[in-house]
Protein backbone atom coordinates (compact mmCIF):
# COMPACT_ATOMS: atom_id res chain seq x y z
CA UNK A 1 0.00 0.00 0.00
CA UNK A 2 1.58 3.34 -1.02
CA UNK A 3 2.78 5.51 1.82
CA UNK A 4 0.74 8.61 2.60
CA UNK A 5 2.29 11.73 1.16
CA UNK A 6 3.51 14.25 3.63
CA UNK A 7 5.03 17.68 3.47
CA UNK A 8 8.72 18.18 2.95
CA UNK A 9 10.54 17.74 6.27
CA UNK A 10 11.68 20.75 8.18
CA UNK A 11 15.13 21.13 9.61
CA UNK A 12 16.01 21.46 13.26
CA UNK A 13 14.81 24.68 14.97
CA UNK A 14 18.27 26.27 15.11
CA UNK A 15 18.90 26.09 11.39
CA UNK A 16 15.37 26.59 10.01
CA UNK A 17 15.48 30.36 10.38
CA UNK A 18 18.73 30.61 8.45
CA UNK A 19 17.37 28.46 5.66
CA UNK A 20 14.21 30.55 5.31
CA UNK A 21 16.19 33.77 5.01
CA UNK A 22 18.37 32.37 2.23
CA UNK A 23 16.10 31.56 -0.72
CA UNK A 24 19.03 30.68 -2.99
CA UNK A 25 20.18 27.84 -0.76
CA UNK A 26 19.87 24.48 -2.55
CA UNK A 27 18.20 21.74 -0.53
CA UNK A 28 19.25 18.12 -0.89
CA UNK A 29 16.80 15.32 -0.15
CA UNK A 30 18.43 12.09 1.07
CA UNK A 31 16.61 8.77 0.67
CA UNK A 32 17.96 6.20 3.12
CA UNK A 33 15.50 3.40 2.37
CA UNK A 34 13.48 3.31 -0.84
CA UNK A 35 13.36 2.24 -4.47
CA UNK A 36 16.66 3.93 -5.16
CA UNK A 37 18.60 5.34 -2.19
CA UNK A 38 20.42 8.54 -3.01
CA UNK A 39 20.33 12.34 -3.05
CA UNK A 40 17.57 14.21 -4.91
CA UNK A 41 17.01 17.89 -5.67
CA UNK A 42 13.23 18.01 -5.18
CA UNK A 43 10.80 16.66 -2.61
CA UNK A 44 8.65 15.18 -5.40
CA UNK A 45 11.57 13.02 -6.57
CA UNK A 46 12.16 11.92 -2.99
CA UNK A 47 8.50 10.90 -2.61
CA UNK A 48 8.69 8.68 -5.71
CA UNK A 49 11.53 6.70 -4.16
CA UNK A 50 9.85 6.18 -0.77
CA UNK A 51 6.21 5.56 -1.74
CA UNK A 52 5.16 2.02 -0.84
CA UNK A 53 8.29 1.21 1.15
CA UNK A 54 7.70 0.28 4.78
CA UNK A 55 10.00 2.24 7.06
CA UNK A 56 11.25 4.43 4.19
CA UNK A 57 13.20 7.46 5.33
CA UNK A 58 13.68 10.69 3.44
CA UNK A 59 15.40 13.80 4.72
CA UNK A 60 17.11 16.84 3.32
CA UNK A 61 20.56 18.29 3.73
CA UNK A 62 20.96 22.03 3.20
CA UNK A 63 24.65 22.44 2.55
CA UNK A 64 25.54 26.12 2.75
CA UNK A 65 29.15 25.48 1.90
CA UNK A 66 28.31 24.24 -1.61
CA UNK A 67 27.25 27.68 -2.81
CA UNK A 68 30.55 29.29 -1.86
CA UNK A 69 32.85 26.42 -2.82
CA UNK A 70 30.99 24.16 -5.31
CA UNK A 71 34.14 22.50 -6.58
CA UNK A 72 34.95 21.22 -3.11
CA UNK A 73 31.87 19.00 -3.10
CA UNK A 74 31.75 15.43 -4.45
CA UNK A 75 29.20 14.26 -6.98
CA UNK A 76 25.75 13.01 -5.99
CA UNK A 77 26.83 9.44 -5.30
CA UNK A 78 29.71 10.46 -3.05
CA UNK A 79 27.51 12.99 -1.28
CA UNK A 80 25.08 10.16 -0.43
CA UNK A 81 27.90 8.10 0.98
CA UNK A 82 28.81 11.07 3.18
CA UNK A 83 25.38 11.70 4.68
CA UNK A 84 23.58 8.36 4.42
CA UNK A 85 24.06 7.55 8.11
CA UNK A 86 22.71 10.86 9.38
CA UNK A 87 19.79 11.08 11.78
CA UNK A 88 16.41 10.72 10.10
CA UNK A 89 15.29 13.94 11.79
CA UNK A 90 18.50 15.93 11.58
CA UNK A 91 20.25 17.98 8.93
CA UNK A 92 23.64 19.63 8.65
CA UNK A 93 24.66 23.03 7.34
CA UNK A 94 28.23 22.02 6.56
CA UNK A 95 30.10 19.02 5.25
CA UNK A 96 32.32 19.15 8.32
CA UNK A 97 29.35 18.56 10.62
CA UNK A 98 28.03 15.71 8.47
CA UNK A 99 31.44 14.08 8.32
CA UNK A 100 31.93 14.49 12.07
CA UNK A 101 28.65 12.67 12.64
CA UNK A 102 29.54 9.81 10.29
CA UNK A 103 32.91 9.37 12.02
CA UNK A 104 31.27 9.27 15.44
CA UNK A 105 32.80 12.55 16.62
CA UNK A 106 30.91 15.19 18.56
CA UNK A 107 29.13 17.63 16.26
CA UNK A 108 29.65 21.34 16.98
CA UNK A 109 26.48 23.43 16.85
CA UNK A 110 26.11 26.38 14.51
CA UNK A 111 26.97 28.70 17.38
CA UNK A 112 30.15 26.78 18.05
CA UNK A 113 28.79 24.94 21.10
CA UNK A 114 28.51 21.20 21.45
CA UNK A 115 25.03 19.79 21.08
CA UNK A 116 23.90 17.42 23.83
CA UNK A 117 23.60 13.82 22.64
CA UNK A 118 20.32 12.03 22.23
CA UNK A 119 19.87 8.60 23.72
CA UNK A 120 18.05 5.86 21.83
CA UNK A 121 16.99 3.02 24.13
CA UNK A 122 16.39 -0.31 22.38
CA UNK A 123 14.92 -2.80 24.85
CA UNK A 124 13.84 -5.37 22.25
CA UNK A 125 15.43 -5.79 18.85
CA UNK A 126 18.06 -7.65 16.85
CA UNK A 127 20.51 -6.26 19.38
CA UNK A 128 19.73 -4.10 22.39
CA UNK A 129 21.20 -1.29 24.43
CA UNK A 130 21.42 2.50 24.63
CA UNK A 131 22.72 4.26 21.53
CA UNK A 132 23.64 7.85 20.73
CA UNK A 133 23.07 7.61 16.99
CA UNK A 134 19.83 6.77 15.23
CA UNK A 135 21.63 4.94 12.42
CA UNK A 136 22.74 2.16 14.76
CA UNK A 137 19.48 2.14 16.71
CA UNK A 138 17.42 1.83 13.53
CA UNK A 139 19.46 -1.18 12.43
CA UNK A 140 18.81 -2.76 15.84
CA UNK A 141 15.06 -2.77 15.24
CA UNK A 142 14.90 -3.25 11.46
CA UNK A 143 12.67 -6.21 10.61
CA UNK A 144 12.03 -7.02 14.28
CA UNK A 145 8.52 -8.09 15.27
CA UNK A 146 7.30 -5.98 18.18
CA UNK A 147 10.45 -3.93 18.87
CA UNK A 148 10.61 -1.73 21.96
CA UNK A 149 12.55 1.50 21.50
CA UNK A 150 12.32 5.20 22.29
CA UNK A 151 14.36 8.39 22.05
CA UNK A 152 15.29 10.33 25.21
CA UNK A 153 17.12 13.52 26.03
CA UNK A 154 18.86 12.06 29.08
CA UNK A 155 20.73 8.87 29.86
CA UNK A 156 18.70 8.39 33.04
CA UNK A 157 15.39 8.33 31.15
CA UNK A 158 16.78 5.91 28.56
CA UNK A 159 18.00 3.67 31.37
CA UNK A 160 14.58 3.70 33.03
CA UNK A 161 13.04 2.57 29.74
CA UNK A 162 15.52 -0.33 29.52
CA UNK A 163 14.72 -1.29 33.11
CA UNK A 164 11.02 -1.33 32.30
CA UNK A 165 11.15 -3.33 29.06
CA UNK A 166 14.56 -5.01 28.79
CA UNK A 167 15.60 -8.53 29.70
CA UNK A 168 18.18 -9.43 32.33
CA UNK A 169 21.26 -9.06 30.12
CA UNK A 170 20.09 -5.82 28.51
CA UNK A 171 19.45 -4.28 31.92
CA UNK A 172 22.79 -5.50 33.27
CA UNK A 173 24.69 -4.02 30.32
CA UNK A 174 22.89 -0.70 30.61
CA UNK A 175 23.51 -0.58 34.36
CA UNK A 176 27.25 -0.86 33.68
CA UNK A 177 27.01 2.34 31.67
CA UNK A 178 27.53 0.68 28.30
CA UNK A 179 26.38 3.37 25.87
CA UNK A 180 26.77 2.33 22.26
CA UNK A 181 27.55 4.55 19.32
CA UNK A 182 29.36 7.73 20.33
CA UNK A 183 30.96 7.11 23.71
CA UNK A 184 29.16 9.08 26.40
CA UNK A 185 29.91 8.39 30.07
CA UNK A 186 26.89 7.77 32.30
CA UNK A 187 25.96 10.68 34.57
CA UNK A 188 27.22 10.90 38.11
CA UNK A 189 24.63 9.47 40.48
CA UNK A 190 24.88 12.20 43.09
CA UNK A 191 21.19 11.99 43.94
CA UNK A 192 21.45 8.26 44.63
CA UNK A 193 24.39 8.84 46.96
CA UNK A 194 22.38 11.40 48.87
CA UNK A 195 19.52 8.94 49.27
CA UNK A 196 21.85 6.30 50.63
CA UNK A 197 23.34 8.66 53.19
CA UNK A 198 19.87 9.56 54.47
CA UNK A 199 18.55 6.00 54.47
CA UNK A 200 20.59 4.49 57.29
CA UNK A 201 18.36 1.46 57.73
CA UNK A 202 19.13 0.25 54.22
CA UNK A 203 22.88 0.35 54.73
CA UNK A 204 22.67 -1.23 58.18
CA UNK A 205 20.15 -4.00 57.61
CA UNK A 206 20.17 -4.68 53.88
CA UNK A 207 23.31 -5.57 51.94
CA UNK A 208 23.95 -6.47 48.33
CA UNK A 209 27.12 -8.35 47.47
CA UNK A 210 28.42 -10.55 44.71
CA UNK A 211 29.29 -14.12 45.57
CA UNK A 212 32.88 -13.30 44.62
CA UNK A 213 33.02 -10.11 46.71
CA UNK A 214 35.17 -10.68 49.83
CA UNK A 215 32.99 -8.54 52.11
CA UNK A 216 32.31 -11.32 54.59
CA UNK A 217 33.68 -14.84 54.40
CA UNK A 218 30.98 -17.46 53.91
CA UNK A 219 32.10 -19.27 57.05
CA UNK A 220 31.41 -16.14 59.10
CA UNK A 221 27.86 -15.83 57.78
CA UNK A 222 26.85 -19.48 57.83
CA UNK A 223 26.26 -19.96 61.60
CA UNK A 224 23.88 -16.98 61.71
CA UNK A 225 22.38 -16.52 58.27
CA UNK A 226 20.08 -18.92 56.49
CA UNK A 227 21.37 -19.18 52.96
CA UNK A 228 18.66 -19.84 50.39
CA UNK A 229 18.93 -20.03 46.61
CA UNK A 230 16.04 -18.65 44.56
CA UNK A 231 15.37 -18.85 40.84
CA UNK A 232 12.63 -18.39 38.28
CA UNK A 233 12.08 -19.99 34.91
CA UNK A 234 9.76 -19.19 32.02
CA UNK A 235 9.44 -21.63 29.13
CA UNK A 236 8.81 -19.50 26.05
CA UNK A 237 9.43 -16.29 27.99
CA UNK A 238 7.82 -13.28 26.34
CA UNK A 239 5.67 -15.34 23.98
CA UNK A 240 2.00 -16.24 24.05
CA UNK A 241 1.48 -19.48 25.96
CA UNK A 242 4.64 -19.21 28.05
CA UNK A 243 4.68 -21.06 31.37
CA UNK A 244 6.74 -19.99 34.37
CA UNK A 245 7.91 -21.74 37.51
CA UNK A 246 9.34 -20.83 40.91
CA UNK A 247 12.31 -22.51 42.57
CA UNK A 248 13.48 -22.07 46.18
CA UNK A 249 16.32 -24.22 47.50
CA UNK A 250 17.24 -24.29 51.20
CA UNK A 251 19.30 -27.46 50.99
CA UNK A 252 19.20 -31.19 50.17
CA UNK A 253 15.86 -32.76 51.14
CA UNK A 254 14.81 -29.61 53.01
CA UNK A 255 11.00 -29.63 53.41
CA UNK A 256 10.95 -25.88 52.72
CA UNK A 257 12.23 -26.35 49.16
CA UNK A 258 9.75 -25.05 46.59
CA UNK A 259 8.99 -26.15 43.05
CA UNK A 260 5.72 -24.69 41.83
CA UNK A 261 3.99 -23.03 38.92
CA UNK A 262 3.92 -19.23 38.91
CA UNK A 263 0.50 -17.84 39.77
CA UNK A 264 -1.27 -15.32 37.57
CA UNK A 265 -0.22 -13.47 34.45
CA UNK A 266 2.01 -12.65 32.77
CA UNK A 267 4.07 -15.85 33.01
CA UNK A 268 7.44 -14.11 32.73
CA UNK A 269 10.88 -14.92 34.04
CA UNK A 270 11.08 -11.64 35.97
CA UNK A 271 7.86 -12.33 37.87
CA UNK A 272 9.03 -15.85 38.65
CA UNK A 273 12.36 -14.54 40.01
CA UNK A 274 10.65 -12.01 42.28
CA UNK A 275 8.08 -14.57 43.43
CA UNK A 276 10.85 -17.00 44.39
CA UNK A 277 12.39 -14.36 46.67
CA UNK A 278 8.99 -13.65 48.19
CA UNK A 279 8.38 -17.35 48.85
CA UNK A 280 11.79 -17.66 50.55
CA UNK A 281 10.81 -14.92 52.98
CA UNK A 282 7.36 -16.42 53.60
CA UNK A 283 8.92 -19.77 54.51
CA UNK A 284 11.41 -18.35 57.04
CA UNK A 285 10.92 -17.03 60.58
CA UNK A 286 10.76 -13.25 60.84
CA UNK A 287 13.73 -13.16 63.21
CA UNK A 288 15.97 -15.38 61.06
CA UNK A 289 18.72 -13.44 59.21
CA UNK A 290 18.74 -14.46 55.56
CA UNK A 291 21.15 -14.49 52.67
CA UNK A 292 19.22 -14.61 49.39
CA UNK A 293 21.33 -16.13 46.61
CA UNK A 294 19.95 -15.22 43.16
CA UNK A 295 21.22 -14.85 39.61
CA UNK A 296 18.66 -12.12 38.90
CA UNK A 297 20.28 -8.70 38.99
CA UNK A 298 16.91 -7.29 37.98
CA UNK A 299 15.27 -8.62 41.15
CA UNK A 300 18.06 -7.37 43.39
CA UNK A 301 17.98 -3.90 41.85
CA UNK A 302 14.19 -3.74 42.10
CA UNK A 303 14.04 -4.39 45.84
CA UNK A 304 17.24 -2.63 46.96
CA UNK A 305 17.61 0.42 44.69
CA UNK A 306 15.00 1.21 42.07
CA UNK A 307 12.01 1.01 44.41
CA UNK A 308 13.11 4.25 46.11
CA UNK A 309 12.48 6.42 43.05
CA UNK A 310 9.40 4.41 42.14
CA UNK A 311 7.88 5.14 45.53
CA UNK A 312 8.61 8.86 45.14
CA UNK A 313 7.00 8.84 41.69
CA UNK A 314 3.87 6.98 42.84
CA UNK A 315 5.14 3.79 41.20
CA UNK A 316 5.47 5.40 37.79
CA UNK A 317 8.48 5.24 35.51
CA UNK A 318 10.09 8.28 33.88
CA UNK A 319 7.82 7.63 30.89
CA UNK A 320 4.73 7.85 33.16
CA UNK A 321 3.96 4.14 32.78
CA UNK A 322 3.12 1.97 35.76
CA UNK A 323 6.12 0.03 37.05
CA UNK A 324 6.11 -3.53 35.79
CA UNK A 325 5.73 -6.19 38.50
CA UNK A 326 4.85 -3.50 41.03
CA UNK A 327 2.76 -5.93 43.08
CA UNK A 328 5.66 -8.32 43.62
CA UNK A 329 8.25 -5.62 44.28
CA UNK A 330 5.96 -4.11 46.91
CA UNK A 331 5.31 -7.52 48.49
CA UNK A 332 9.04 -8.26 48.79
CA UNK A 333 9.70 -4.79 50.22
CA UNK A 334 6.99 -5.39 52.84
CA UNK A 335 8.75 -8.59 53.94
CA UNK A 336 12.08 -6.78 54.13
CA UNK A 337 10.53 -3.92 56.12
CA UNK A 338 9.08 -6.37 58.66
CA UNK A 339 12.50 -7.92 59.14
CA UNK A 340 14.19 -4.54 59.48
CA UNK A 341 11.63 -3.55 62.14
CA UNK A 342 12.49 -6.74 64.03
CA UNK A 343 16.22 -6.00 63.76
CA UNK A 344 16.75 -8.88 61.34
CA UNK A 345 19.38 -8.56 58.63
CA UNK A 346 18.86 -9.52 54.99
CA UNK A 347 21.67 -9.93 52.48
CA UNK A 348 21.20 -10.29 48.74
CA UNK A 349 24.03 -12.05 46.93
CA UNK A 350 24.23 -12.21 43.16
CA UNK A 351 25.49 -15.51 41.73
CA UNK A 352 26.32 -16.20 38.12
CA UNK A 353 23.61 -18.31 36.56
CA UNK A 354 24.34 -21.63 34.83
CA UNK A 355 27.89 -21.65 36.17
CA UNK A 356 27.81 -24.98 38.03
CA UNK A 357 27.04 -23.44 41.41
CA UNK A 358 25.32 -26.38 43.17
CA UNK A 359 22.73 -24.24 44.98
CA UNK A 360 21.88 -22.20 41.90
CA UNK A 361 21.67 -25.32 39.75
CA UNK A 362 19.29 -26.91 42.27
CA UNK A 363 17.06 -23.81 42.41
CA UNK A 364 17.02 -23.64 38.62
CA UNK A 365 15.97 -27.29 38.40
CA UNK A 366 13.12 -26.66 40.84
CA UNK A 367 12.00 -23.62 38.84
CA UNK A 368 12.05 -25.48 35.51
CA UNK A 369 10.09 -28.35 37.04
CA UNK A 370 7.57 -25.84 38.36
CA UNK A 371 7.16 -24.30 34.92
CA UNK A 372 6.16 -27.72 33.58
CA UNK A 373 3.45 -28.17 36.20
CA UNK A 374 -0.21 -27.32 35.83
CA UNK A 375 -1.64 -24.13 37.25
CA UNK A 376 -1.72 -24.00 41.08
CA UNK A 377 -4.89 -25.06 42.87
CA UNK A 378 -7.34 -22.27 43.61
CA UNK A 379 -7.28 -23.14 47.27
CA UNK A 380 -3.68 -22.04 47.82
CA UNK A 381 -3.18 -18.62 49.30
CA UNK A 382 -2.54 -15.99 46.67
CA UNK A 383 0.73 -14.11 46.83
CA UNK A 384 0.33 -10.48 47.74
Amino acid sequence: MPANKRGAPSSNPTSSKKRKTDKDLQKYYAVRTGARPGIYLTWAECQKQTAGFRGAQCEFEALAHQRTSPLAWPDQEMLWLTVRFAFADKSFLSREDALAFVEGRKIPSEEGEEKPPRFYAVARGIFTGIYTDWGTASRAIAGTKGPKYKKFDTYEDALDFIREWGDEQTIADAEKGAVNGTTVPPPQKTAVKAEKSEDVSDSDDLSVVSEDTPIKPEAELSPIFTKVYTDGSSLGNGNVGSTAGVGVYFGPNDPRNVSERLEGDPQTNQRAELTAILRAFQLSPLTQPMQIMTDSQYSIKCVTEWYKNWEKNDWRTSTANEVKNKDLVQAVREEIAKREAAGTRTIFTWVKGHANNPGNVAADGLAVAGARMGLPAKGRKKLK
